[in-house]
């Protein structure tokens, strides 16, 4: 059962992962702006899941064809009117890349998924767990782009976090406590409520929404996880600023985003309570 539920949550990961890159790059835009709509070259970017890659409109075609036939008869020239030379069509509209590429972001969230499953089992929570942590990714994602956590990311999440944990506590073999999950959530939140109040310039409001979910899947564990996840979240943020710190003077003022070392260190203190467990 073990060796099944790893290929399987692995196979989920690498799916998700593979549908990511177009809703990171849609995602990543500063706040107050509209979401991407349109890929770099202008074309439109249908839907939200998928890889990041522009094809051909069908649109450019049929125009390109019809101004040809239009214009190119009895001349023979009909077909290269509205194209490019050769007969292909212009390079503003050629199928082009943008974004994150999905082969390596489903060969990382398919591996984070595998250990996932491997460290929580074949316990209830695994769905919780496993489910949404292409979410996490995806924040991550946004976050590194352009030091935002969207709301409508942040929020859901939190919730979609203590309503699986909180209906894996019903079921039989759960490991961990619905109830300290929710406590860990909201002292993890204030934690970083309170950091925000102090130097809101170091801490965004966005960093203390997700603190709610990271602190509720710490938190089912127990006391010793969350302080250990939130303990390990804030060192490699600290020690990644301590590196730019080094680098030079350049890299002093820069800020960066933290939702990525928040997320590490929520997964470092899940993995030692799975294992533990």
């Amino acid at each position: 059962m073990g060796v099944t539920l790893i290929v399987l949550a692995a196979g989920y990961g690498a799916t998700a992962g593979w549908l990511l890159p177009r809703a990171a790059y849609r995602f990543s835009v500063e706040p107050g702006e509209p979401w991407r709509d349109r890929c770099p070259q202008g074309h439109r970017v249908r839907g939200w899941l998928g890889p990041a890659r522009c094809r051909l409109p069908a649109e450019t075609v049929v125009q390109g064809q019809g101004q040809g036939q239009g214009q190119g008869q009895g001349r023979g020239q009909g077909r290269g009117q509205g194209r490019g030379s050769g007969g292909r069509p212009p390079e503003s509209a050629a199928p082009h890349a943008y974004g994150r590429r999905a082969v390596p972001l489903a060969a990382l969230v398919g591996a984070l998924c595998a250990v996932l499953g491997a460290a929580v089992g074949a316990r209830p929570e695994a769905l919780a767990y496993v489910g949404l942590a292409p979410v996490v990714v995806l924040l991550s994602l946004v976050d590194r782009a352009v030091h935002r956590l969207p709301d409508v990311l942040t929020l859901p999440l939190a919730a979609a976090v203590a309503a699986g944990l909180g209906a894996a506590a019903l079921l039989p073999r759960a490991a961990g406590d619905g109830r300290l999950a929710l406590l860990g959530g909201g002292a993890l939140g204030a934690a970083y409520l309170l950091l925000h109040l102090i130097n809101p310039a170091g801490m965004g409001f966005g960093d203390v929404k997700l603190a709610l979910s990271m602190g509720v899947a710490l938190g089912w564990y127990g006391w010793g996880v969350w302080s250990a996840g939130a303990f390990l979240g804030l060192l490699y943020g600290a020690l990644y600023g301590l590196i730019l710190l080094l680098r030079g003077p350049d890299e002093r003022n820069q800020g960066y985003a933290f939702g990525p070392f928040m997320a590490a260190g929520a997964l470092t203190g899940v993995l030692l309570g799975g294992f533990g467990a």
